[in-house]
This record gives C-alpha cells, sequence and structure tokens, in this order.
C-alpha cells in the first residue's frame, strides 16, 4: 500500500487526527471514571470517520482508480525487470 500512496491525502490524515484527538479524550475521561467526557470522546471517533468520508467526497482522497493503476504500473514494471534479468 506504500507504493500507491494509500492513505496520503487531506482526508484521511484529518480525519485519523480527529479520531486519534477522541480516543485520547475518551482514554483520559475513561481513567478519571467520567463517562459523560468517555462518549465525548467516542463521538469524536464518529466525527472523525464522518468528517474523513466527507472530505473524500469532496475530492480531498485518494481516487477509486488509483489502486488499480499502481497495480498494472507493478505488474508492467515486474515484466519489464523479469525480461531484462
Amino acid at each position: 500500500m506504500a507504493g500507491s500512496s494509500h492513505g496520503h491525502t487531506p482526508a484521511a490524515w484529518t480525519g485519523v487526527i480527529i479520531a486519534f484527538i477522541g480516543f485520547c479524550v475518551s482514554g483520559a475521561f475513561m481513567v478519571m471514571a467520567q463517562p459523560v467526557g468517555f462518549w465525548a470522546g467516542m463521538a469524536l471517533v464518529v466525527i472523525g470517520g464522518i468528517v474523513g468520508w466527507v472530505m473524500s467526497a469532496m475530492g480531498l482522497g485518494q481516487p477509486k482508480d488509483t489502486h488499480e493503476k499502481f497495480q498494472e504500473a507493478l505488474a508492467d514494471s515486474q515484466a519489464t525487470a523479469a525480461a531484462k534479468g
């Protein structure tokens, strides 16, 4: 996946950062035994997913055909390498 830039988009980074903050908030409030804060953090996790999805729908995510193009380029390069060696 690293070769196909999987997740290297503004939509992915924003969604993951918001979800990470939500997990941190939930963890802190769980230790403090505050259920309301815990559930507020879990709501942030869900909001992170929604924000990432909306940003992706707005065109800030990875195009759907990127993985197929990467697979084709990988197959071509492997065929070229096999022909040379």
